[in-house]
């Protein structure tokens, strides 16, 4: 697909609020049906790229592409549905949706012929006639996703879709976002979910001090990464203290700081890890389970957050 048509093109997009440079020569284009995971920790620019596609912030540099269109001109192929609720809580999801309708440019017609599709694709037809203030938060999820589909975005942004949402509402919304791609409609996934980016996407991006550290196919990633090693995984009944930690280390494993688990990445892993586990216990570490396990996402993620603050 030529770039002037792409649901996204994004080429040497830099961003600076005054003198700190947020986003740095990023490019990333989507195709037709692409879901992208969009990844990284906090400050990492997420917000800084969805503020930029937009229109909310200026690039200093670099040019952006939506549809096909640039300028204002490409904010009718967009469709936000930002992490915080954007709902009017008073008024039934049937009218939430047409005032969303009307305000994204749609006359009444065109709103009474494509709400049944986006209620439909969004499974919240049933509820057309219920107030959204009275809805759990999947279901308000559910409605804002419909109010950013009626105009037919060729880009729809989903900005945390899940946070606040139990597993089985996570599913649910899952199902609408592969329906939505198997349309046709492209979409900007930004999550910190790694589960749910390693699932649906067909592509992703680790997002790294303003730059693109890596971004494809997620098993692509993966497999380059860390090839046929498989992971060790420790889980602490305590916290380790000096002496544990200088051992953990020197065998090689790296701690979760959130957590009191360790891991290692070893070729021979199926081999070594009944002993491994034998030989810390031994040693005084008081573990609580040893597991093995493939490297996902979440190892990938951890390694280039790892790269990077190993460069600063």
């Amino acid at each position: 697909m030529d770039n002037r048509s792409r649901p996204l093109s994004v080429e040497g997009l830099t961003v600076s609020y005054g003198q700190r440079e947020v986003l740095s020569g990023l490019s990333v284009e989507l195709e037709e049906g692409d879901i992208f995971g969009l990844m990284g920790p906090n400050g990492a620019g997420k917000t800084t790229l969805i503020r930029a596609i937009c229109g909310r912030v200026e690039p200093r540099s670099g040019s952006l592409r939506v549809g096909g269109d640039t300028g204002k001109a490409r904010l009718k192929h967009i469709g936000l549905a930002p992490q915080e609720i954007a709902l009017y809580p008073y008024l039934t999801v049937r009218e939430n949706l047409e005032v969303f309708g009307r305000l994204s440019g749609l006359s009444r017609q065109i709103v009474h012929e494509r709400l049944p599709w986006a209620s439909n694709a969004t499974r919240v037809a049933d509820r057309l006639d219920e107030r959204v203030g009275l809805l759990s938060s999947g279901w308000k999820r559910r409605v804002n996703i419909a109010a950013a589909i009626l105009h037919s975005p060729k880009l729809l942004i989903l900005d945390e879709p899940t946070v606040g949402v139990d597993i089985e509402v996570r599913s649910h919304l899952n199902d609408v976002i592969l329906e939505l791609s198997g349309s046709g409609m492209a979409v900007l996934l930004a999550t910190h979910d790694l589960d749910q980016a390693e699932t649906l996407c067909n592509r992703v991006g680790f997002l790294r001090s303003g730059r693109l550290a890596v971004q494809g196919a997620p098993a692509d990633l993966v497999r380059e990464a860390f090839g046929g090693k498989k992971e060790i995984i420790i889980e602490l009944r305590r916290p380790a203290g000096p002496q544990d930690l200088m051992l953990l280390k020197r065998i090689g494993f790296t701690p979760d700081p959130a957590s009191r688990t360790w891991t290692l990445l070893r070729g021979d892993a199926d081999h070594q890890v009944n002993h491994l586990g034998a030989a810390l216990r031994k040693a005084g570490i008081d573990l609580r389970e040893i597991r093995l396990r493939e490297p996902g996402l979440d190892s990938l993620f951890r390694r280039v957050l790892h790269e990077g603050e190993t460069a600063l």
